[in-house]
């Protein structure tokens, strides 16, 4: 069953490759529940695995409201939550931990011991009109915010949970590889720690320009010739060939944190060359709440602009025709919204 375009609306995929425009209709909010007005919702690769059928067995249940990546208004809020979230802007986090394992305890909410549950994923997520979902997970945005540029807050959060644990300190010499839309963030949470030197490596010559307006101060593509005695990496590009470019970057005894995650079966790091040089190896996969908290405050701080990146902007109903211009590896497409 299909909609009008302005009807309240939802995209379901039903399996791989097949997706319906439903009628949508709002759930309303439970005790501990916040009820959401979408703005946008943002498309990144892994909605592109969901949509062919590419992401690996346990991270998605069909059939699936997908959207992960979102921004909106608190519209009404259940039981035991307060009610002047009502009217907010906000964001969410996606992880559904169950909040009393060891690692919740430990803040570490990604790691959850309970399972993986994350919304747009295993749990009903933004492209629809809508979205309810518990409170505890939500952020609340400054009330002048941007509420386009704050779309891609999810996105940026995982950066920063990988700038949380590169650690880098004011003058240090830091460097990002990979020059998509995490590549960008990972260079502005960089840029906020005042380095001595920013170096952004990528595929493509086009990126210099965003690279230095968002702070780098040196850009090469990586078949030049690059140095290699930097204090603190962080890899964006999700290739085996970025990560061992990334690690050729650092001094002896640096710092990488690897935030993409290669196909299958990858040849990456040598671990002769890991122990010899001493490298501290970090990975990320999603945010944690400090993460979230930190993007928040240097996004309120307006430390961060997101607005930049996004170069798409579609209605709901055309969810296909983003699909494909996620994955199209045309230059011009940058980050690609959907608005209810």
């Amino acid at each position: 069953m299909t909609t009008s375009p302005d009807a309240a609306t939802a995209v379901v995929i039903e399996a791989p490759g097949e997706h319906r425009l439903v009628p949508h209709e709002p759930r309303q909010p439970s005790a501990g529940e916040a009820l959401v007005r979408v703005h946008a919702s943002g498309i990144c690769g892994s909605d592109r695995e969901v949509y062919q059928g590419n992401r690996p067995e346990g991270y998605v249940r069909y059939p699936l409201v997908p959207g992960h990546e979102w921004s909106g208004t608190v519209v009404s809020v259940g039981d035991g939550v307060p009610s002047s979230l009502v009217g907010r802007k906000v964001v969410g986090e996606g992880f559904r931990n169950c909040q009393v394992c060891d690692r919740c305890h430990a803040g570490e909410t990604t790691l959850c011991s309970a399972g993986y549950e994350e919304t747009g994923f295993t749990q009903p997520g933004a492209m629809a009109t809508t979205l309810t979902l518990p409170a505890r997970l939500l952020h609340v945005l400054p009330d002048d915010c941007d509420l386009t540029a704050a779309a891609l807050l999810e996105p940026a959060a995982c950066i920063a949970a990988a700038a949380l644990k590169a650690n880098a300190v004011p003058g240090e010499r830091v460097a990002v590889v990979g020059t998509g839309t995490l590549g960008m963030f990972a260079v502005q949470f960089l840029k906020a720690a005042s380095p001595a030197e920013l170096l952004v490596v990528g595929t493509r010559p086009d990126r210099a320009e965003l690279s230095r307006r968002f702070g780098a101060s040196d850009f090469r593509t990586k078949d030049e010739e690059l140095p290699g005695d930097f204090d603190v990496v962080i890899e964006t590009a999700g290739s085996a060939d970025a990560a061992v470019t990334a690690a050729a970057l650092l001094r002896r005894g640096g710092r990488l944190v690897l935030t993409g995650i290669p196909a299958s079966g990858a040849d990456g790091l040598d671990p002769t060359d890991l122990v010899v040089r001493q490298l501290e190896v970090h990975t990320v996969f999603g945010a944690p709440p400090d993460a979230w908290a930190h993007t928040v405050r240097v996004f309120g701080a307006g430390l961060l602009d997101p607005l930049p990146l996004v170069t798409h902007e579609l209605p709901l109903h055309e969810f296909p025709e983003a699909i494909e211009l996620v994955g199209s590896g045309d230059p011009k497409v940058g980050k690609v919204l959907l608005r209810p």
